[in-house]
């Protein structure tokens, strides 16, 4: 059964329309962190800014499979920057939260954020990436569960919908 739902996946992959999707899902979540920052007051640290970069990346892969999906080297191009930006923003979720439910001394999260000289976003945009928090606390809760937390769910649930979706590359379109 669930190979027979590939082609459908392959064939709704090579439209704008799926593309659309998972970038207005990025910027519902950017615009949710952003909400968090400014309007409840919460203090982003050094890794929420870095997830902040990661679901950055994955808006701008899904920006590159949504130029035309049919073109098969954009797609995967595409395919490829979602899953590697997923699996990075899935690794610093879970260390985030290991700062938070481990918090120690010995092992601490940056006090700066380590951006390449040639792309410094704290100083281009500080309003979305300069941090001021600190990455052990637990400052919100939702469903008993902290922010990076929701964000290694919402992390591997990109995961799983990027695998699935490069496996229905391998199926015949209907």
């Amino acid at each position: 059964m669930f190979v027979s739902f590939l082609p459908s996946l392959k064939q709704f992959s090579l439209q704008r329309r799926a593309w659309l999707i998972l970038f207005l899902f990025i910027i519902f979540f950017e615009s949710c962190a952003l909400f968090f920052q400014h309007v409840m007051m919460l203090s982003p640290c050094v890794m929420c800014v870095y997830e902040r970069v990661a679901m950055l990346g994955v808006a701008s892969a899904a920006l590159i499979g949504l130029i035309n999906p049919r073109n098969a080297m954009l797609r995967y191009i595409g395919l490829a920057g979602w899953a590697y930006t997923a699996f990075r923003g899935f690794e610093l979720a879970r260390e985030h939260v290991g700062f938070q439910l481990h918090p120690s001394p010995f092992s601490t999260c940056d006090i700066f954020p380590q951006f390449p000289n040639w792309a410094p976003l704290n100083q281009w945009a500080p309003w979305m990436f300069e941090p001021t928090g600190d990455c052990s606390k637990i400052v919100w809760q939702f469903l008993s569960l902290s922010m990076p937390q929701w964000l290694v769910v919402i992390f591997a649930c990109n995961l799983i919908a990027v695998t699935v979706i490069i496996l229905a590359q391998f199926s015949k379109a209907k």
